[in-house]
């Protein structure tokens, strides 16, 4: 006698008892569109500043803790925590880095091109003039633009003085600025490097108390930083930067659920109280403390119980990320051609659909194809590649063995 499986309604009222390593096998899950409404949050905050708005409000009803666009990117490390750390805890350290790179720069390069190609000359020759002058190759030019800023680490934020009089953030700011989202990226990148030295140690299998134990001490760090930010001054490096410390640890709690997922329970209860708590906290004080947890626990339930058909959103084709790396780059291009004047919601609206329509582009022109690659080259891990090796030398050693025993 054969059992008809469950309908899809009652898996997911089942999931509520499940771990999240059950509950999130697969692509039975909502982070797709979870990762959509994050990037789609970031152009909803950035269009205040770059429409002429002034601050995201958000800003102010949290005291001064975080705006819309910076709760969303919060959001976005604790889920790329989870998923990072949970492709780490099987892969070797090579193909780990591999897929990383293939997933972050070919469309980070990308975005950089389209900036220097598409979208400075169309904004320098709707600002009246020629092309003479735009392809400077001294530092403040496009050549430069690209070359200062290809390792993710922003050194050039404009080219010339693009968008400086044309648009109301470059009045605001007195200096070009084509892409002010891209900066995030070297500290996601950052955090991949330090789940990739876990992953080289085999801490993740062998250890995964180090996870909470370094979640630790960033939270130390984030209390450093606002307790006694002239010690936090400091320390070195990735330590001593307030973002850093803010990012890794909304990234670190992220990881820490994936190390133990299979014994973190996707509860209801907790889904609710995670809300509250990342809410009020983020109302009054502490987001940067309790918050952080709550969120990332409340985005993961949030991922195992929403409808199935929700799920479908997002599941194939991953457009978060190019709506986040061209949302900016349109909306100052379209406040340079004076389209804020419409208003906060058109002004969203068509900034939305053209990132949308860049990011759909990347991603099936460029990113899926890249991804493609991740099991080939170094994604084959260094065992294969030292065994091809040895094989290789086997065989090349076998004709000189037969001419000598003949």
């Amino acid at each position: 006698m054969s059992v008809r499986p469950a309908p899809a309604d009652d898996r997911v009222r089942s999931a509520a008892g499940l771990d999240f390593r059950a509950a999130m096998r697969g692509r039975s899950n909502a982070l797709g569109v979870l990762r959509l409404v994050l990037a789609s949050a970031v152009i909803v905050s950035h269009a205040f500043p770059l429409g002429g708005w002034g601050d995201d409000p958000f800003f102010s009803w949290s005291h001064g803790q975080e705006n819309l666009g910076g709760v969303a990117v919060l959001g976005f490390f604790a889920i790329s925590g989870y998923l990072i750390t949970k492709s780490g805890v099987n892969s070797g350290v090579v193909p780990f880095l591999w897929r990383r790179v293939l997933r972050i720069f070919p469309a980070f390069w990308a975005v950089l091109l389209v900036g220097i190609l598409v979208v400075g000359p169309i904004a320098w020759f709707a600002e009246g003039r020629t092309l003479d002058g735009y392809a400077s190759r001294w530092p403040g030019g496009p050549l430069w633009y690209f070359i200062g800023n290809m390792t993710l680490v922003i050194n050039q934020w404009g080219i010339h003085d693009i968008f400086v009089e044309s648009t109301p953030y470059g009045q605001a700011v007195g200096y070009s600025v084509f892409n002010g989202s891209l900066w995030t990226l070297a500290y996601e990148f950052g955090c991949y490097l330090m789940i990739g030295a876990l992953v080289l140690f085999g801490l993740l299998r062998r250890a995964p108390f180090v996870v909470p134990l370094l979640t630790g001490v960033f939270l130390v760090l984030q209390g450093l930083r606002f307790l006694a930010p002239e010690v936090f001054a400091l320390l070195p490096g990735w330590f001593g930067d307030p973002l850093a410390v803010n990012l890794s640890l909304a990234f670190l709690w992220g990881a820490v659920i994936a190390v133990y997922s299979h014994r973190v329970r996707v509860s209801d209860v907790a889904g609710v109280i995670s809300i509250a708590v990342a809410a009020a906290s983020y109302a009054t004080y502490g987001f940067g403390f309790v918050g952080l947890p709550a969120l990332a626990y409340a985005l993961l339930w949030a991922a195992v119980r929403l409808p199935e058909r929700v799920k479908r959103i997002g599941s194939r084709n991953d457009y978060s990320y190019g709506i986040y790396l061209y949302g900016f780059l349109v909306q100052q291009l379209f406040a340079s051609f004076g389209w804020h004047a419409l208003g906060y919601v058109p002004y969203v609206l068509i900034s939305l659909a053209a990132a949308t329509a860049f990011a759909m582009a990347s991603w099936h022109l460029l990113e899926k194809p890249a991804l493609s690659l991740k099991d080939r080259g170094p994604g084959r891990g260094v065992a294969y590649w030292v065994d091809r090796a040895r094989n290789r030398e086997r065989k090349a050693t076998l004709p000189a063995a037969g001419k000598e025993s003949a």
